[in-house]
């Protein structure tokens, strides 16, 4: 895929050939937003052992939070497909949004509004300087794709997510859907 359609609602596969980098290694990642000073995304499939309510005690909900990244991993971040729910969000494509009031979302999640098919949260974020994004794609780090989930991908299992899309590569990628995580292991 050229680098010049990149664009915010994208998935980034890692290409097989990540190994080693347990950010990234076997990641989904969808692309949050990109512009000329840089890029920001989600890793989708990486959980994390802790609940909301471990992170957040005022809140009752037991959501997974999952790795969203390397940057900022002390910060909680959240997408959604809720903006009518959620005031001050920000549209990254097709339903799918990022952010929002989170006194409401706190609210909301206590009363049991707030389903985990309609949000996903994350601590830290995957970001990309100016170019950089583009430099890694020219190295094949990584596959990018459309979101055809749109905003049901919150409901996306992430436990073979990884594997399902390289098994829709097709090609030379089938023989890696079964690959061990760590190669040395093989």
């Amino acid at each position: 895929m050229s680098t010049e359609s990149l664009q915010k609602g994208q998935l980034l596969i890692a290409e097989p050939s990540i190994i080693g980098d347990l950010s990234f290694n076997r990641s989904v990642i969808l692309l949050a937003d990109h512009n000329p000073e840089g890029s920001v995304g989600f890793i989708l499939n990486k959980p994390l052992t802790y609940a909301l309510h471990d992170l957040i005690p005022d809140i009752s909900a037991s959501f997974t939070i999952y790795n969203g990244g390397p940057v900022e991993q002390d910060n909680l971040y959240f997408i959604h497909n809720i903006p009518d729910l959620l005031p001050n969000s920000i549209e990254i494509s097709e339903g799918i949004y990022w952010g929002g009031d989170f006194e409401r979302t706190k609210a909301l999640l206590n009363d049991g509004t707030i389903q985990k098919d309609n949000i996903r949260f994350f601590l830290g974020y995957t970001g990309w300087g100016a170019q950089q994004l583009e430099q890694e794609l020219e190295s094949q780090s990584w596959i990018v794709c459309a979101n055809s989930y749109k905003q049901t991908i919150l409901s996306k299992s992430s436990r073979d997510f990884w594997k399902e899309k390289i098994l829709e590569l097709g090609g030379d990628y089938v023989l890696w859907s079964n690959a061990p995580e760590n190669p040395i292991l093989n």
